[in-house]
């Protein structure tokens, strides 16, 4: 393809996200005769998931409510696999009509998109491991570590309450895993999920009574209020027929509270958005302070594991030489990510289980290692070899000869690019929260997708990651000129 059509392409593809912003989604509806619902299939069980017996056709009681939801609209869904955390602002994107997807009311999502009436009434369900008495209420909940569902009402209770540290996580697969290991102490998830993963778990169980209420709907761009109100005439008559209990008792999810569905409302937005921001600058800024430890702990471990890496490719026998070269390329050739999710998901299933913490520093550390041991090698192999000769014939050991000669000349060239690498490292912290660690980053994620307040939130961030890199920078350069300025 030529880059004019490159450019139209894109200029399509602007258009008609443009056209799906500003306009009321039931005119594409109409005229396609197609209703667009986004949902996430990853863990997503009762809601949308994978049939077990054909692992290519999605199933759930979300799927039947738009099956239905559809004939009663004359249209034909289409299902929008968007990942559940990204669902408002996917939808704000205009990549789809309407979200369905276990879509809980908040005020702070109300001030970014329309709902329709509910559809479901829940409460949060606390499971704790096989036996453990301590947890029947959220206040039994304090000092604890919890896990939860992202950008969920349970980890928006979590956060408010400030005395549980919340632990949250993309899909309920993974939080129920930690706890059955013991890396978390309970968790807190609405009650279908709850019912569906840990109810049959043996190894778990749900502890006390549902706390709290909330209320399931469908997520709608407020510049859609026709559709809004042809999906809400729908809901009401299969509320009113019986459909919508058949499908929820052919889920085991019917419940008496869903009576009340026929007078309920959504809720009515409180607060503003500047009270609702300032609930989560100060996690933002605990969030930070992990990030810099983090940073300084797995630099650290690089700077020490790296020169130990390099020597051994420089100077150890064969087979040292050998395991130093495979483990630098390896680990080099990669993700970092895959590496992480090895280290925290995976050495359980060998006996190994690691602190999410500490899998955070060690994967970081180990990470940078391979490439620290690569710029001492260069930095080594820049002094010239007489240097060393010169160095063994006054009688120096090689290891007083590194120690005296060869290193501290290395030294101007190993500074630039460890400095760079510390900075990046910095910068990469953000990768391990997909293993639970809540740094500044996630932190950021997890105020963002609660407020719908990403460019806020974001420049405040952003913020803060400048004020923590650009002394690094300053000091860096300080210290090369001094360096510099005590070698002439």
């Amino acid at each position: 393809m030529n880059r004019h059509g490159l450019v139209f392409l894109l200029a399509l593809f602007s258009a008609r996200a443009a056209f799906a912003q500003t306009h009321d989604a039931w005119d594409r509806v109409k005229q396609t005769g197609e209703l667009r619902w986004g949902a996430d299939a990853t863990g997503g069980a009762p809601y949308v998931f994978p049939d077990p017996q054909n692992p290519s056709h999605l199933i759930g009681f979300e799927v039947d409510l738009m099956e239905i939801l559809g004939k009663r609209l004359g249209v034909t869904p289409r299902l929008v696999l968007v990942q559940w955390d990204e669902l408002v602002p996917a939808l704000e994107r205009g990549d789809f009509d309407v979200a369905f997807n276990g879509l809980e009311i908040t005020p702070e999502r109300e001030q970014a998109i329309l709902f329709t009436r509910p559809d479901y009434i829940f409460s949060e369900q606390i499971t704790v491991r096989k036996g453990d008495t301590r947890f029947h209420r959220l206040t039994d909940l304090h000092g604890f570590r919890v896990g939860t569902l992202s950008a969920s009402l349970a980890l928006n209770l979590l956060t408010q309450d400030g005395h549980i540290t919340p632990v949250p996580y993309p899909s309920p697969v993974e939080a129920y895993k930690d706890l059955e290991i013991g890396r978390t102490d309970a968790v807190l998830m609405d009650v279908p999920i709850a019912a569906f993963y840990a109810a049959p778990n043996p190894k778990l169980e749900n502890a006390g009574e549902p706390v709290g209420e909330g209320l399931y709907a469908g997520g709608i761009r407020f510049q859609s209020p026709e559709l809004k109100s042809h999906l809400d005439e729908a809901l009401g008559r299969m509320i009113v027929n019986g459909d919508l209990q058949r499908v929820y008792e052919k889920w085991n999810i019917w419940n008496e509270k869903q009576r009340e569905l026929r007078t309920r409302t959504a809720l009515s937005p409180v607060g503003n958005q500047g009270q609702i921001i300032q609930r989560y600058v100060p996690l933002l800024l605990k969030s930070a302070c992990v990030t810099i430890l983090l940073s300084i702990l797995s630099m650290g471990l690089a700077v020490v594991a790296g020169f130990l890496l390099c020597l051994g490719k420089l100077y150890g026998s064969f087979l040292v030489r050998k395991i130093c070269s495979a483990y630098i390329e390896v680990i080099r050739g990669t993700p970092l990510l895959i590496q992480l999710y090895l280290l925290y998901y995976g050495l359980p299933n060998l006996g190994i289980q690691l602190n999410a913490f500490v899998a955070g520093v060690l994967g970081m550390g180990l990470n940078y290692a391979a490439y620290e041991a690569e710029i001492y090698r260069a930095g080594i192999l820049s002094v010239a070899k007489g240097q060393d000769e010169a160095a063994r014939s006054l009688g120096m050991t090689r290891r007083q000869s590194l120690r005296y000669v060869i290193v501290p000349q290395a030294f101007r060239t190993i500074l630039p690019p460890s400095t760079n690498d510390f900075i990046a490292l910095f910068k990469d912290t953000s990768l391990v929260s997909v293993i639970t660690v809540t740094e500044l980053t996630r932190a950021y994620d997890m105020a963002a997708t609660a407020t719908y307040r990403f460019l806020q939130l974001g420049l405040l961030t952003a913020l803060l990651y400048f004020l923590m890199s650009y002394p690094l920078s300053l000091w860096a350069r300080a210290l090369e000129r001094k360096r510099n300025a005590a070698l002439h």
